[in-house]
């Protein structure tokens, strides 16, 4: 893709970016259990995901939905801070949940981290979890797998590929993206 490529607009209807939030919610969901056990009295991250939740249930996209996505980022950034980096990765998952109501319609591959970065966050958070536990994280992708929906796997085809860079959860992104991409191929019968 050149340069001149990535000022290309996306067509994405209002129901096609549900569809996304749907998924970034269902990957981030089963997380916020990590960063609730670190932190329980700390809603910031499940309201972020009620958010993501009540954008797909067809409430409108609102400021409301991006405060809620600062604030888990917020309590995103404490735990990390703290040390907690279970915690921390769970949290940033739900970052990802509620701002992919936001995504954008520029094809530019950081974009796809609006569709696949609560599913690399939350598979982080669980291989951390599990004492740095690689395979957790790799079962936690093939999970997200099989939460995309044909919609989703349709608009990420749409985008570049995942970029480069960002550790293990740059790599978890990249893993589930080129996983996805091979269903929109017709090449994703393999395991």
């Amino acid at each position: 893709m050149t340069a001149a490529d990535e000022d290309l607009t996306i067509a994405l209807s209002v129901a096609q970016l549900r569809e996304v939030t749907r998924f970034a919610v269902a990957c981030a969901a089963p997380a916020v259990v990590i960063f609730e056990r670190a932190r329980p009295d700390d809603r910031r991250p499940r309201a972020a995901i009620e958010a993501g939740q009540a954008f797909v249930d067809t409430a409108t996209r609102t400021k409301a939905i991006r405060d809620s996505a600062w604030a888990a980022h917020r309590a995103f950034q404490q735990t990390r801070d703290a040390g907690q980096a279970a915690a921390s990765d769970a949290a940033r998952a739900a970052v990802a949940a509620a701002g992919a109501a936001f995504l954008h319609p520029l094809a530019k591959a950081t974009q796809v981290l609006h569709i696949l970065g609560s599913a690399a966050h939350a598979a982080r958070a669980f291989e951390l979890d599990a004492g740095y536990d690689r395979d957790v994280g790799a079962a936690y992708i093939e999970q997200a797998r099989g939460l995309a929906s044909p919609t989703v796997v349709s608009v990420l085809a749409r985008y570049p590929n995942a970029p480069s860079g960002r550790g293990r959860v740059g790599e978890l992104v990249r893993i589930l993206d080129a996983s996805l991409r091979q269903l929109a191929t017709g090449r994703g019968d393999q395991p």
